[in-house]
């Protein structure tokens, strides 16, 4: 018998295909238009964002696209609501749930994730209007001592809970525990973290018995610090991805989407493309290896635009390069 929650999950990793993630909280998006000079009004999000979902040909290169809630609910210039303008270019809409990062209680150098709170009515209320999968973020710091065992196990649960929560509503959850690539650590100090961070949140998904047959993971890359004194090749960050995930992410995950976490847009694209190479024929990476990529794909696009109406055709067509370079590397054909 069919598994609505497990033919989605597929979906959403069909080869060649990939996650655009348009979630950015009000803050977030706020600080993007600063660097374009443009206000943050509901007017220019919206313009912003259905500039991505109506470029041609978006649904070559893009299975799926994060919203944030705002967007859900909005109709674009057309009348038609946002839903509708990606599921008509065969885009499957899902939604961020997760309200942000806190200050830990008792580890105030670490975060925890919030939002669980009035989950299971906010779950209902984005599958009728349209959403079909959820994300949460966990953040995870490195630093002396951290991350520690503590924010480790709560962030997991809370991963946990969100994604038993979400497929209660009939929807695919991506969990997403994120190893931040801020700091001057060695690309070991970021496996080491990595290994633990996955292994706690499989534990708890297992306690809560979350179906992994219809999740995703939307891990980072293991990469070295931002400052690092050396940045590893994406060769060594493929064979250190790939070993940590066969020691740590069940074969039944269908696929890894990952982030571009504060890489560039080139970076993020090699290091992709290094990975699906290195997996290729590989038997302990046995899960899908795509993407969900927010500035990754969207930085340059963004620029181009500048808020301009006259520039919506050439951010159109940045972009539409960005997804197709990217759908490239997800199948370990980017040349550069």
């Amino acid at each position: 018998m069919s598994n609505p929650l497990h033919e989605t999950a597929r979906a959403l990793v069909a080869p060649g295909r990939g996650i655009l993630a348009a979630d950015e909280s009000s803050p977030t998006i706020k600080r993007r238009f600063d660097t374009i000079g443009l206000e943050s009004t509901e007017t220019n999000r919206r313009d912003w964002r259905q500039l991505l979902f109506t470029s041609a040909g978006i649904g070559d290169w893009i299975s799926g696209v994060i919203l944030f809630e705002e967007t859900l609910a909005q109709d674009a210039s057309d009348g038609r609501s946002m839903v509708e303008v990606l599921t008509s270019n065969g885009v499957i809409p899902g939604v961020k749930v997760d309200k942000g990062a806190k200050d830990l209680a008792g580890s105030p150098n670490e975060k925890v994730t919030e939002g669980l709170d009035g989950m299971r009515e906010r779950l209902e209320l984005y599958r009728e209007q349209g959403a079909r999968f959820t994300k949460w973020r966990a953040v995870i710091d490195i630093a002396d001592g951290r991350p520690t065992d503590y924010c480790l196990d709560v962030n997991a649960h809370a991963l946990a809970r969100f994604a038993a929560l979400s497929q209660e509503a009939g929807l695919v959850p991506i969990v997403e525990p994120e190893v931040l690539m801020d700091g001057g650590h060695d690309i070991g100090a970021c496996a080491a973290a990595t290994d633990r961070a996955l292994r706690a949140t499989y534990a708890a998904l297992a306690a809560q018995q979350v179906d992994l047959a219809g999740t995703l993971l939307k891990p980072n890359m293991v990469l070295s610090g931002k400052s690092a004194a050396h940045r590893a090749s994406a060769e060594e960050v493929a064979a250190a991805t790939i070993g940590v995930f066969a020691d740590t992410v069940p074969a039944s995950v269908p696929g890894c989407v990952f982030l571009s976490g504060g890489q560039s847009d080139e970076e993020a694209t090699v290091n992709l493309n290094a990975i699906n190479q290195a997996a290729a024929g590989n038997a302990s990476a046995p899960w899908e290896l795509s993407f969900s990529y927010g500035r990754g794909l969207q930085a340059t696009p963004l620029s181009v635009w500048a808020g301009k109406p006259e520039n919506v055709a050439a951010a159109q067509a940045a972009f539409q390069e960005r997804a197709s370079l990217t759908s490239a590397a997800r199948k370990g054909e980017y040349s550069g």
